[in-house]
Parts: structure tokens; C-alpha cells; sequence
């Protein structure tokens, strides 16, 4: 597949560049740190050779030899970034070309969001492992993951909804750059799923210290009267053991504020820093332009009245770094004594929050929101062969070439067809077992989700309207909730009942119905239940063991089709093409497996 191979070649060649930049920067860091170990040598050399010739000279030889120092080791944590940045470059390039060959074991899988109950994502196997989440997931912050999530389970009922998030990936694909820099940004500060929640509840929480005037301007107050005491001491006015004592009480009195200070830098000072990260995927945003409106408003999420969001940002984690440096006690005792420093420190990071804080939900959406569309937009880069589903506005149309499954091999899946073209009408799969029912099902499935989300399908071609998905695969017994595998499949039926009643257009995927009871009463309820559907005017298909349902199609000849996976016996092996046709299953093959196995099969002839 050529498209594919070009897209291989371009992930090498993006490791290849990165590696030469990694070498690179690697020899420089060696570099850097002898100069700094040839600069502190004769620094120190500097201040022993002139110790004796006066303060003044040992100042002069000390600047000459650490303040390059210094600038340098500014330098060398700049090249230690720069270094960690190209490390995860090439990382996510390897990951890319591991997944393009099936294995995308290195992405979260979204086993978090599991959820047996809901409408459609437990039977597509959405989440978990092997699953469409970690197929897609790109994510590298928590707010992505968790939008990203959200999409894949509420997906998109509306055409122009489902066709501006098109218009949005489709800009995204080709913009692989700007997609592996805001990877590589949030993976370098790694966050917690509570991180957003607790972002927004400091945001919305009251200020304690600037909504008091007294404090704003106490540490003026002490900055003032330390200079004027200093000021007397120098004149001889006062002593300077008074001069001291003000310091030193001033220095005391500032630990009523630090057990305050402390609890916020305890619960919020990690969550708060983690913004410096959200500041460098802010400005990604920033200095992109866009044409589609999705990502456009994602651009206007990040627009701030005041100045640009995410310098505003960059300022706040500023203050927290700062603010950090009351952990030196040295730097705390003098700072704090002189003019209450940590006071000073918290009012500004309380002004900041006064300023912005009402801005942040809309940041912190922006950047989950760009995150998810980089997923969405790397599955289609990754995918050159799948093509953009056409969204229809009549309930009418659902249609499928060549439907794949997203998650089989490539070069093992077999693609079949679907056409569904009025309402009410219902598919009726029969067939053998393995022959590919149930795959069938999920292939329809998972590529019905994925043209809701806005995403390209695996298919040649496909056409849908977006009703609501709602699927019963595999229901299962639950013990802790005291129901039984029958009464959990039958909720699920109820629940697709009640939405049809209230007017609900439902898009349904059923295999085997009614499992849980005896086969007399399975034929029943399943013919009553298709009736049922046909009166409700919906669409959706049905996989079963079961012939007698294919006679439905002779009481709704224009409104029920019958297609079949077959098995062929031959030389005593089972094949199996996977190809649907038209038509009902011949062969079935549970008695033959279970020769096949060694489990002894009574013959009924033998009864007659």
C-alpha cells in the first residue's frame, strides 16, 4: 500500500532528524558541563589567589568566573529540556510505526471508563485492552483522554455537527508537526485524572488575604519600618539590637500566614505548576491559524480580554515557583523578616486568580478539546486507505462498502457489504458458528461509531444517517446485582423499546436474541420482538442460529432482507470465507465441531 508506506517513511525520517538533534545535544550538555567545572576550578582558585589582596578583588575575580557560570547552568537545564523533548519525539514516532503494525500496546487503553451498561461501547469493545479507544488514543493530558472518552461514548447525532468535526480532522491530518509537538509537550508533565477538577475548584474558591485590605498593605507596613529602624541603626539614633528585634519579630509574626500559605501549596502548588505545561499546549494554539470552525472556537477558547493566555499562564506558574522558595529557610527567615514576603507572595497569586480564574474552564476545554481532535487526526494520517463517511439527512440511508474492521489485520480482513435504504427494515444474518455473524456485527458497529465522532470509516465507501446506536451482544449474568444473563438481555430490550415509544431514532445491532430461555420460547419472543420493530418504524440488524426468524422476510418482503455466513466442509476441515450472501445458511456446524473435538453427538435417526 503505497500511501501507507510513505507515511512509514515519514515517521523514520522524523526519528532519524531527531536522533541527529539528540546527538547533538548531547555533546553540547558535555560540553557545558566541563566549562562549568573549568569556571567553578578557577573560580575558586580566583578567590583564594586574591583572598589577601582585599574584598574588591576577591568580587572581581568571583563575578568573572560564576556569573558565566550561572548563565550556563540556565543554559544546561534548557538543553536537559530540549533533550527529554527529543527522547519522547522519537519515543511517539517508534509508538506510530509499532501501531501501524497492529500493536498500539503503548497507548492507554481507557479501561477507566468500562461500563457493562452502556448503550453501545461495552459490545464494540470501546475500552480495554485492544480496544477502538487505545487504537485512536493520542492523548497526552488528562482532560484529552477524558474528552476524547466522551466522544466515543455520546457520539454526534446532528450533520452539520458530525461534518464541521470532518472539516476539523481533515485540517488536523496533514498537520503532523503541530499534532507530535503538543503530544510531546503534555507527555512531559505527566498529570492525574483530578488535576482539571482540582484546577477549576481553586479557580472558583474565594480569596482569603487580598479581599482584606489590612493585608495587602501590611507588607509595605513592615517593608517601611525595617527601613526606617535600619535607617536610625546607620545614624546611631537606636541601637542595632532594636533594629534587630523589629526584624526579628516581624520574622516571627509572619508564621500566622504560613500555616494558611502551606495548606494551599500543599493541595493546589503541583496542580497549579502543571500549568507551565498547559501554557507551552496554550501557545501551540495560539500561533496555528485555522480554517475550520471547530478548531477555530477551540482558538477562541484561548483568546483572553487582559493580554495573551498563555503568557498569563507562564505568570502564574512563575508565582509558584517562586512562591516555593520559602522552603529555603534562609531565604524565607530574611525575605519573610524584611517585608512578609510570603504574604506579598500569596496576594499576587490571589490577584492573578481574580484576574483569570474565570477563564480557566474555558483553557483547560481548549486543551482537552485539541488533544482529542490530534487522536482523531493521527487515526486518519494513519489510515490513508479509509475514506470520510457521507452523512445523509434522511433516516432512510445506511450504506456500506467494503466494511472492515478497524482493529483485524489489515492484510486478514475480509470486507463485506450493507445497504439499508427505507424505514422500517432489518438485516437477518444467519449462519454456522465462526463463520463471521458476530464480527460482522461489530465491523457495522464500530464503523457506524466512528462516522458519528466525525472520524474516516474502514470502508471504501459509506453513507449514514445518525440515529442513535444502541447494540445487545453480550450481556452478561451480574452477581453482585443478583441478575441473571436472561433478565439483564431483557432490560436491555425494554430500554431499546422504551426509546422507540418516545420517538427516538435508533439505529439497533442485536446477536442472538433472547439466549437466556429455552428455544421454544426464544422463537417465540424473537418473531414477536421483529414484529414489534417493524411496527416501530426502526432499522438495525439481526445475527441468530436461529432459521425460523428468516421467515419474517415472507410477511415483510420489502422490509426484512436475509443474508448468511456460510461454512464449507471439505476433506473433513472446515473453510470459512467470511463473505456475507444473500440468502439463508445452509450448513450449520456444532455437531461437526464437536466430533471434531471428540465429544460424543447422539444421532436423533437412531430415536425414529
Amino acid at each position: 500500500m503505497e500511501g501507507l508506506s510513505k507515511i512509514e517513511l515519514h515517521y523514520h525520517q522524523n526519528i532519524s532528524r531527531a536522533n541527529e538533534k539528540l546527538n547533538n545535544n548531547k555533546k553540547k550538555i558535555y560540553l557545558i558541563s566541563l566549562i562549568r567545572l573549568f569556571l567553578f576550578i578557577i573560580g575558586v582558585i580566583g578567590i583564594i589567589y586574591y583572598w589577601s589582596n582585599g574584598w574588591l578583588f576577591v568580587v572581581i575575580a568571583a563575578a568573572i568566573a560564576f556569573v558565566p557560570f550561572f548563565i550556563l547552568v540556565k543554559k544546561h537545564n534548557a538543553l536537559f529540556y530540549r533533550k527529554e523533548y527529543l527522547e519522547k519525539l522519537i519515543r511517539i514516532n517508534n509508538q506510530e510505526l509499532e501501531a501501524i503494525n497492529g500493536d498500539t500496546s503503548s497507548f492507554e487503553n481507557g479501561h477507566n471508563f468500562i461500563n457493562e451498561t452502556h448503550l453501545y461501547s461495552y459490545d464494540l469493545d470501546v475500552f480495554g485492552k485492544q480496544s477502538l479507544f487505545q487504537c485512536i488514543n493520542r492523548t497526552s493530558t488528562q482532560m484529552g483522554q477524558k474528552r476524547l472518552a466522551s466522544w466515543l461514548m455520546k457520539h454526534l447525532e446532528n450533520k452539520e455537527n458530525i461534518e464541521a468535526r470532518q472539516e476539523a480532522i481533515r485540517e488536523l491530518t496533514p498537520k503532523i508537526k503541530l499534532r507530535q509537538q503538543f503530544r510531546v509537550l503534555g507527555l512531559l508533565y505527566v498529570g492525574t485524572s483530578a488535576d482539571e477538577e482540582e484546577i477549576i475548584e481553586w479557580a472558583q474558591s474565594p480569596s482569603y488575604f487580598r479581599r482584606k485590605k489590612f493585608f495587602r498593605i501590611l507588607p509595605a507596613i513592615v517593608l517601611i519600618t525595617n527601613i526606617a529602624a535600619i535607617s536610625l541603626t546607620i545614624a546611631n539614633i537606636i541601637p542595632s539590637s532594636i533594629s534587630g528585634m523589629i526584624f526579628a519579630c516581624f520574622m516571627l509574626s509572619s508564621f500566622i500566614f504560613s500555616k494558611k500559605i502551606s495548606s494551599l501549596q500543599v493541595i493546589y502548588g503541583k496542580r497549579l505548576q502543571i500549568l507551565g505545561t498547559y501554557a507551552k499546549l496554550i501557545r501551540s494554539i495560539e500561533q496555528e491559524e485555522f480554517q475550520s470552525s471547530s478548531l477555530n472556537e477551540i482558538k477562541q477558547l484561548v483568546r483572553s480580554e487582559k493580554r495573551n493566555s498563555s503568557q498569563a499562564i507562564r505568570s502564574l506558574g512563575k508565582l509558584m515557583n517562586e512562591l516555593d522558595q520559602r522552603n529555603n529557610i534562609v531565604v524565607a527567615i530574611l525575605l519573610n523578616g524584611l517585608f512578609f514576603w510570603e504574604l506579598r507572595q500569596i496576594i499576587k497569586i490571589e490577584d492573578w486568580k481574580e484576574n483569570y480564574a474565570f477563564e480557566m474552564p474555558k483553557w483547560l476545554k481548549a486543551i482537552g478539546e485539541m488533544d482529542a481532535f490530534c487522536s482523531l487526526a493521527t487515526f486518519a494520517y494513519n489510515h490513508p486507505d479509509y475514506t470520510y463517511p457521507q452523512i445523509s439527512s434522511s433516516a432512510l440511508h445506511i450504506k456500506g462498502e467494503k466494511l472492515g474492521h478497524p482493529l483485524m489485520n489489515r492484510n486478514n480482513c475480509v470486507k463485506n457489504d450493507l445497504t439499508i435504504e427505507k424505514r422500517p427494515f432489518f438485516v437477518i444474518i444467519t449462519g454456522a458458528n465462526m463463520a463471521g455473524k458476530s464480527t460482522y456485527l461489530r465491523t457495522v458497529g464500530i464503523n457506524y461509531l466512528l462516522a458519528c465522532i466525525g472520524s474516516p470509516v474502514c470502508a471504501s465507501k459509506m453513507e449514514i444517517y445518525p440515529a442513535k446506536l444502541i447494540t445487545c451482544l453480550h450481556t452478561t449474568d451480574s452477581l453482585t446485582g443478583n441478575e441473571s444473563y436472561f433478565f439483564a438481555e431483557l432490560k436491555r430490550l425494554k430500554l431499546i423499546i422504551d426509546k422507540l415509544n418516545a420517538n427516538e431514532d435508533l439505529f439497533i445491532i442485536l446477536d442472538e436474541i433472547l439466549k437466556g430461555t429455552n428455544s421454544v420460547d426464544k422463537q417465540k419472543g424473537s418473531l414477536a420482538l421483529i414484529n414489534q420493530f417493524m411496527s416501530l418504524q426502526t432499522n438495525g440488524i439481526i445475527a441468530t442460529h436461529d432459521l425460523a426468524l428468516s421467515s419474517l422476510q415472507n410477511n415483510f418482503p420489502n422490509n426484512i432482507q436475509n443474508y448468511c455466513f456460510e461454512a464449507d466442509i471439505n476433506n473433513n476441515e472446515l473453510l470459512f470465507s467470511y463473505k456475507m450472501k444473500e440468502g439463508v445458511a445452509q450448513n450449520m456446524n456444532a455437531c461437526f465441531l464437536m466430533k471434531k473435538m471428540g465429544i460424543a453427538v447422539v444421532d436423533d435417526s437412531l430415536h425414529n
